[in-house]
Formats: structure tokens, sequence, C-alpha cells
């Protein structure tokens, strides 16, 4: 699971402030894994620039198909029509992967952007990934643009993002059901915009319910892994194989739902660890990157299982992955002897 934590840093608040001020830059680079508020800034920075009037004229796109540095050098010298910006965008070009004579066009272009142009280079796919060896292109970069990283938010802020949204939907949402449906989404804030609404109309009462959630809410593999390693953690080995097999109906990889569970039966040895010296969720939090929640059932996990399931889950899981990448033996069967054996080991 990604790292969780809040957005505001690395320019995302500057970003913030020169849209709210009408005033925006000339440079920025968009990246990050958290794509709705990336697409949502960029939306907003967009409908500050743009006019439907003359965005035709004044909107520039380039793509890994249409660019080329005398393309875009173009356009950033491009008068605007009848309004006061252009728009320049950028999508998944890696700038430190350009020859050398095309990143010198570039740091002459950074050098020398004007004040009717803003410049964004955008980052979905694609790593930002700035080769720090390449000084010059990399000096220009941090002197004249503003990186902007959209991060996972934090658990906190998400609840209250949650509970936002749901307001606007005049209905209630408790603090712990922002937590689950956060654990059931993996905290996506595209994919939970879209639960939230079908939670929301499916609902008839004002406040929303675990039963609210479940019956609209298809959870994520890690959601389902979660309940799995609970379920062998609380003795129900059957419950464990029957929402395994839930995950193969719905026709998850079995390589990637062992590497699911193996990255769970990791965390729960690092929790194991943690709990005998007397750590608790925030350590296992800062080590293994999880939020808040997850951290806490891993925790609570770990407490019922002995130090020895925990490394030997760790090792049959590896066992496992080598196995379906190797034999020539049915997938789903090597998948399902994964939990039979981890129950087996749990029991013992």
């Amino acid at each position: 699971m990604a790292k969780w934590e809040s957005p505001q840093d690395s320019g995302y608040d500057k970003l913030k402030a020169d849209i709210k001020a009408k005033t925006p830059g000339n440079c920025y680079i968009l990246h990050g894994e958290e794509a709705y508020l990336r697409n949502y800034e960029l939306g907003r920075l967009k409908k500050l620039i743009l006019d439907d009037l003359t965005s035709e004229f004044n909107y520039h796109r380039f793509t890994q198909e249409n660019f080329s540095m005398e393309a875009l050098s173009d356009s950033v010298e491009s008068y605007p029509m009848m309004a006061e910006k252009s728009l320049v965008q950028v999508d998944e070009i890696d700038l430190f992967a350009l020859s050398e004579n095309d990143r010198e066009r570039l740091i002459a272009i950074f050098e020398d952007i004007p004040d009717y142009c803003c410049l964004v280079f955008v980052y979905e796919t694609t790593e930002f990934k700035p080769d720090k060896r390449k000084k010059k292109l990399w000096d220009a970069i941090s002197a004249h643009s503003l990186i902007v990283e959209f991060k996972k938010q934090s658990e906190r802020a998400l609840c209250e993002w949650i509970w936002r949204h749901f307001k606007a939907f005049e209905k209630e949402i408790s603090q712990n059901l922002c937590s689950y449906l956060i654990l059931q989404t993996g905290g996506s804030m595209t994919l939970l915009e879209g639960e939230i609404s079908k939670i929301a109309l499916y609902s008839e009462q004002t406040n929303i319910t675990k039963a609210d959630i479940d019956a609209v809410v298809e959870p994520v593999l890690e959601a389902m892994v979660f309940d799995i390693s609970d379920a062998i953690a609380g003795g129900n080995y059957t419950l464990a194989l029957t929402k395994l097999q839930t995950l193969l109906k719905k026709q998850e990889e079995p390589v990637m739902i062992v590497g699911a569970i193996g990255s769970q039966m990791r965390r729960l040895n690092c929790a194991k660890i943690l709990a005998d010296h007397g750590k608790g969720p925030d350590a296992l939090m800062k080590l293994c990157s999880i939020g808040e929640t997850p951290a806490r059932i891993t925790m609570n996990q770990a407490r019922k299982l002995s130090a020895s399931f925990c490394e030997k889950a760790v090792l049959l899981c590896l066992q496992t992955d080598e196995q379906l990448k190797t034999s020539y033996d049915d997938k789903a069967r090597l998948t399902e002897l994964l939990i039979l054996r981890l129950s087996q080991e749990a029991r013992s």
C-alpha cells in the first residue's frame, strides 16, 4: 500500500494560493499518485486561464505522440488571442531522457517563459524522476517551475473530505464508517467520489450504515486480503477460504492475490515484532507506510498469532509465488493451497 500523507507540501499550498489569487505562475510540474487532486487542480487552472470562446487558440496540448521541441517552443512563444494567458500542457514527457540538444533548448525555454504563458507538465502514468546528475536542466527546472506532488492524503483528511461529500447529499456518516470506507476502496479519492454518490443514492435514511456501504461498494483486493488475514487470525479458516474463492470468482489474478497476501503477511510479521517490543500502530504506520486503520487492524491480528506463524507465513507466500511463476500447476489450486497451509500453520 502506498504511503499515506497529506498533500499539503511540495508546492501544493502554493498552487492553491496562485489559483485562489487568480495569479497563475509561469510553470508547474504536476505529479504524484493521487489522480483526483491532480486532475482537480489542473481543471481549476484551466478554468482560470481559458474560456470557451478562445480556448481553441490559447490551449496547446502535447503528448508523446505529437511532442517536439520546435512545437513546444512555438506554443510557448505564441501570444494569446483575446486573453491574458495561454496554457501549454505537456503530458508524460520524461524531460531528463531528452537528447542533449533538446535539453539545452528546454533549458532556454524554462529561462525565458513569457508572462503571457502558463506551461504545465503533467505526469499521470509516467513517474516524474528528476535526474540531478543533469545539473543544468535540474537547476533550470528548480529555478523556474513549481513542482507539485499529489500524495495520498492522511486518513484524517480523507475522513473530513468524505464527511463533507456525504453532507452535500444531506447524509451523515460516522468517523468509524469513514475509515471503513477508506479501507474498502483503498483510499483512492477518484474511487471514493463515485462510491459516495452510489451509497448516498442507495441509502433511504439520513445516517449511513455499514450495511449501506457493503450493499454497493465492491471491495478492492487489499480490503479482501485484510478479511482473509483477519479470518485466519480469528481461527475462522472456512471464512478465509470462502473470501479467497470470492476473489477467484471475480477473476482476480492468482499472482496478484498471492502478492497481496504476501504483503499483508510481511506486515503481520513486522507488527508482531513491534508488539513484542512494546510498540503500537504508529510504529507500524511509519515502518510499513500504511494508514491508521490498516495499521490498527494488522496490530490486532498480530496479537492473536504467534511469532513462528508470522515468520512461516511469509515463507509460504514466497514459495507459492515462485510456484505460480515457474510451475504448470493450476494457479487457482495453488492459491487455495496457500490458504489451507496458512490455516494449518495457524492451528498448530
